[in-house]
């Protein structure tokens, strides 16, 4: 039996939920216990949305201790920083280079300093792979499946230690049939930059 502790953080909007829910799927496939939590902020208005999905393992909270995460999957630059804490000393990141502004920004009151916040995640772990999600999720066909892009990476990395046919057989029995297409190709659009990146 495997222990994964993954954390999916972002804003409002991104996905955060249905990956949380590929993830737990998968590994249902794959036959290992899972458990599944969120915290959701004002999610409406762009503010952060946390998922923790914890595979395996003896303990039965849904919540992952500051410290213990594995993985942790960043939707945005600056909610990834803000989650650092909750990854473990040997833990990995895959994160989206895209960059949303919250109010605070947008109202000029403070500056989103895009440097200070690679250096935090450089300084954190070597064990971390930056990706163009909303790119990839362009070259799939929707801006909308840059979550389905950030798991094939992460599947594609070796950071998640989940079968890339699990994701498939999870997104057709989870998702749309309608979507089908679009979230597999996202999916094999993630999984094939991070495969060649790791190289």
């Amino acid at each position: 039996m495997m222990k994964c502790d993954v954390l999916i953080t972002g804003v409002g909007g991104q996905g955060q939920i249905l990956a949380s829910r590929l993830i737990g799927a998968a590994a249902i496939i794959e036959n290992q216990p899972v458990r599944t939590g969120e915290t959701i902020g004002m999610s409406q208005r762009g503010g952060c949305v946390v998922s923790h999905v914890r595979i395996g393992g003896e303990s039965k909270s849904a919540t992952i201790p500051f410290g213990y995460a594995d993985l942790i999957i960043g939707f945005e630059l600056c909610e990834t920083v803000r989650s650092l804490n909750r990854l473990s000393p040997d833990g990995g990141l895959i994160v989206n280079k895209q960059t949303i502004n919250p109010v605070t920004v947008s109202l000029g009151m403070e500056a989103y300093d895009t440097e200070a916040m690679e250096k935090a995640l450089q300084a954190k772990t070597d064990k971390r792979l930056i990706v163009d999600g909303y790119g990839l999720a362009q070259q799939a066909g929707s801006v909308k499946a840059v979550n389905v892009v950030l798991l094939g990476a992460a599947v594609g990395s070796g950071f998640l230690k989940l079968s890339r046919e699990s994701f498939i057989e999870a997104i057709k029995s989870t998702v749309s049939q309608k979507f089908h297409e679009l979230n597999v190709k996202a999916f094999e659009l993630g999984y094939g930059f991070a495969n060649m990146a790791m190289k």
